[in-house]
């Protein structure tokens, strides 16, 4: 958890990684506790249900240690629920500055 109350600034390089989730990963809430620990880690970006039963993950964050942070508390969120992972570096959209859950 950030123990700063204030957002990073938001004009430094920011680090973006895509994740696609496989497991028990629909219907249990995932999206929804992904968004609460996005934003108690200042991450922006957005959370969706895929077709296939995986869910993706595009997490961008000012600095790696929020990012990491971030991927760590989600992997003990979820770590039940989740039986495989694959990260990737993605793009940084500097227009992304919240963090959403998409249809």
């Amino acid at each position: 958890m950030c123990a700063d109350s204030q957002q990073p600034d938001s004009s430094a390089a920011a680090i973006c990684l895509r994740a696609i989730f496989q497991g028990r990963v629909q219907g249990v809430g995932f999206r929804y506790r992904t968004s609460r620990l996005a934003q108690r880690h200042f991450i922006s970006g957005f959370v969706k249900n895929l077709s296939d039963g995986t869910v993706e993950l595009v997490a961008q964050a000012s600095d790696k240690a929020a990012l990491d942070e971030f991927f760590d508390e989600m992997m003990l969120t979820f770590a039940t629920n989740v039986t495989d992972v694959s990260i990737q570096e993605f793009a940084p959209n500097p227009a992304w500055q919240n963090f959403e859950i998409k249809r």
